[in-house]
């Protein structure tokens, strides 16, 4: 009787072995981040709605319209990174300096502004930075390895 089993074997001899590399690498390329991209906007999110959330709308106008600007910038970001990655990846350090700033705003924009209005740029400026840095030290690592 023949020998009918299937042995697994080396595809470096297929004929497109080549092709299916460079499919992989180009698919997988520049995607190290993908798990950066929820949270980023989500952070962008709850920076836009965090005046009404924390309830500092009548009380901080400038910085209620501060924060909701800079809720909406950094949420365009986090979606121009999962549409684009290669070309917006670039604009990381943008959402650390962004971060930096979400820290310090609440003195320099606010007017007299109170605990609760403190730690909630300072949470959100935080983790702005954060994963800003995250996306910037993943996009430096994967330029450095093309």
């Amino acid at each position: 009787m023949a020998d009918v089993s299937h042995t697994r074997g080396d595809l470096a001899g297929h004929p497109d072995a080549s092709e299916m590399a460079a499919r992989y690498d180009r698919v997988l390329g520049g995607r190290d981040v993908v798990l950066v991209d929820g949270p980023v906007f989500l952070v962008g999110l709850y920076c836009a709605i965090s005046p009404w959330v924390i309830h500092f709308a009548a009380s901080q106008p400038a910085l209620v319209l501060h924060n909701l600007i800079l809720g909406i910038a950094i949420s365009l970001l986090a979606i121009g990174f999962t549409v684009t990655p290669d070309r917006m990846y670039g604009l990381s350090g943008a959402m650390c300096a962004m971060g930096a700033w979400l820290i310090i705003s609440p003195w320099v924009v606010g007017s007299s502004p109170d605990a609760g209005v403190i730690v909630n740029n300072i949470v959100i400026g935080a983790l702005t930075l954060l994963l800003g840095a995250m996306c910037v030290g993943v996009a430096g690592k994967s330029r450095r390895a093309t």
